[in-house]
């Protein structure tokens, strides 16, 4: 259920709070026109919401509440606490609300009041593996999109170049998250999901299994009959580019009947990410940091 979000004055004051991130405003990647940046004022956060509508409720048909059709702005109360990586095209002429093509919504677990958790946990059971890794810092990623016209390799790398440079000035130790499959059958998915069920499952010391009364096995396809490549043609990019950067698979999935997507969770610490893209990446952080 969507929450009523916070007003421009609430979101404002806690921006200005001490304990938000230190890197607000500062550009963190560039590639050619494209910039990425912390969101570091309301009306850029609204800016971004107006994006997820458009996105997750225009393009993909979402399902809308009251509040969301009036505000015409995707935005729950994580918002407020979260900080906002957006992507600029700074050779579009005009305001922000044409230049700003991508974002992507952060929440480290030091964001979090206390009895709080985090969004994913209404469809995995987070909270045990917190309580596995006491004193690391998690950093959830989320509500990603981009406008479709700026969805590519370039956008993608841009937008992995600010997380890393997030992840550097935080000392971000496991990032996670639900990354999606459009629609609500997963069988409609059986091939890339049983590809990531029998390769790609989290190991028992990171494994997040669903909540039981929303899991949904991704245990369709026999191994054997599985062909790689066409499982991994199949799959998302987002999710695809997870896996490239060393991600495990949490146990089970989950249909998101709001989104109109299923849902899989994704489980990265920091140091099973290959040297490869450690290099790639630190060296742009490097230049940002």
């Amino acid at each position: 259920m969507k929450q009523t979000p916070p007003d421009t004055l609430e979101i404002g004051a806690i921006l200005a709070d001490a304990g938000f991130s230190s890197l607000a405003g500062q550009i963190l990647g560039r590639m050619g026109s494209l910039i990425v940046r912390i969101a570091d004022n309301p009306d850029t956060i609204r800016i971004a919401q107006k994006l997820r509508y458009d996105v997750f409720y225009t393009e993909l048909g979402a399902q809308k509440s009251q509040n969301t059709i009036l505000e015409e702005r995707d935005s729950d109360h994580y918002d407020a606490i979260c900080d906002h990586l957006v992507v600029y095209d700074t050779s579009i002429s005009g305001g922000e609300a044409e230049q700003l093509v991508g974002t992507y919504r952060l929440m480290r677990s030091d964001m979090l009041a206390a009895g709080h958790t985090f969004y994913s946990a209404g469809e995995y059971e987070i909270t045990k593996l917190l309580e596995r890794k006491p004193g690391l810092q998690f950093l959830e990623l989320g509500r990603s999109c981009v406008k479709p016209e700026y969805r590519s390799k370039r956008t993608v790398e841009l937008l992995w170049q600010g997380i890393w440079s997030y992840c550097r000035q935080h000392r971000i130790e496991v990032m996670f998250g639900c990354a999606s499959f459009h629609g609500t059958v997963p069988e409609a998915h059986a091939l890339p999901l049983s590809f990531l069920h029998h390769n790609c499952r989290a190991d028992a010391e990171w494994d997040v299994r669903a909540l039981e009364q929303h899991y949904r096995s991704m245990d369709i396809v026999p191994q054997e009959a599985i062909n790689p490549k066409v499982a991994l043609f199949s799959m998302p990019p987002l999710i695809k580019g997870y896996l490239r950067l060393g991600a495990m698979i949490g146990d089970g999935a989950v249909v998101d009947h709001q989104f109109g997507t299923t849902d899989v969770l994704i489980v990265l610490p920091v140091e099973r990410i290959s040297s490869r893209y450690i290099n790639y990446y630190g060296a742009e952080a490097d230049r940002f940091v």
